[in-house]
């Protein structure tokens, strides 16, 4: 089941900048505030800062599902070419991303 676009990661060249622009842009502190992720939660909504990830996609949203290895087949299957497979990123987070038959990246999140 699809839980809609709970989580848009950005990637980021100079996260000190972009730490100070997101809070202010969303007028609270992060979360987390690591070297390799920033995250701010605004609502049941997070948006992430990411200084490792695919520039030039731009900003990307990330869908909450209850199965990622099945919803990442079907998106394959109907026509979507992957970007970064299924990993964890801690605390069984999984994660994994495609793009559209435009190149628009799509993400999706399976929290545990």
């Amino acid at each position: 089941m699809n839980q809609g676009a709970k989580l848009i990661i950005c990637p980021v060249s100079d996260v000190a900048q972009a730490r100070r622009l997101y809070g202010t842009l969303l007028g609270v502190d992060p979360y987390a505030d690591t070297p390799y992720y920033i995250g701010f939660r605004v609502g049941d909504q997070e948006i992430g800062l990411d200084p490792n990830g695919h520039r030039g996609t731009g900003a990307v949203p990330y869908y909450e599902v209850d199965d990622i290895k099945g919803s990442l087949q079907q998106l394959l299957e109907a026509g979507a070419e992957t970007l970064a497979d299924v990993k964890d990123v801690g605390g069984g987070k999984l994660v994994a991303s495609v793009k559209d038959t435009d190149g628009n990246a799509i993400g999706l999140v399976q929290n545990p």
